[in-house]
């Protein structure tokens, strides 16, 4: 099924997309080497996550430049090395940290000058959301621990030298567009229709971009 070029990775693709450049990928599992490579073929793809094999295989190891398994909120990130990355993404990870903005200093460190961090999370107003299987309401995913804000990162990341590009409600107008013919597969295949699918048609997160000056 056509699967449109997410929005985490649109901005790179555009600053980025043409050169070879590092990318430390903050929540490495579900195949998202293989995912990211598809998209950025030029990207020296780098993987941090609390488990090796978090619904990854052999293929998408192949793809990685680096692994390194880790529990964020250790704050243990010494053997990852300092000003390497040219990017950084952190895609609906910091909701399941309660010391999310401590794990977002140090990453800063590993970023070069000029480059650019990506994180999104669940919208504050998604606690008002209706229930649904594969999340759409912040409470459907029990490991769900803090919820953050674009103010509260922006006044935790300008102090360390970045530069916000974008902020706001995450909308892919393309997702929007594909709604009826992904609600139709989902039901065929898996008998419901996942949280995600309704994502952007509700608002269900937020999203900073910002670049290191």
């Amino acid at each position: 099924m056509f699967s449109p070029l997410p929005l985490k990775l649109a901005g790179l693709r555009e600053k980025l997309g043409n050169t070879v450049f590092t990318l430390l990928d903050v929540g490495a599992g579900n195949h998202s080497a293989t995912t990211i490579k598809k998209h950025l073929p030029n990207c020296r793809y780098f993987g941090i996550d609390i488990v090796k094999d978090y619904n990854n295989d052999e293929k998408d190891f192949q793809l990685m430049e680096g692994f390194w398994e880790k529990d964020l909120t250790k704050l243990d990130f010494d053997d990852i090395p300092d000003n390497f990355f040219d990017a950084i993404i952190m895609n609906h990870i910091i909701e399941h940290l309660t010391n999310g903005d401590a794990v977002i200093k140090l990453l800063i460190t590993k970023l070069k000058k000029g480059g650019y961090i990506y994180i999104e999370y669940p919208s504050g107003k998604s606690v008002n959301f209706p229930s649904k299987k594969g999340t759409l309401n912040f409470y459907d995913d029990p490991t769900h621990v803090r919820i953050y804000n674009t103010a509260e990162l922006t006044q935790l990341m300008k102090p360390l030298g970045m530069e916000i590009l974008k902020s706001g409600i995450r909308k892919n107008w393309r997702n929007i567009a594909m709604m009826p013919v992904k609600i139709i597969h989902n039901k065929i295949k898996y008998g419901y229709v996942f949280g995600s699918v309704y994502w952007d048609w509700y608002g269900f997160a937020e999203f900073v971009w910002a670049q290191k000056k």
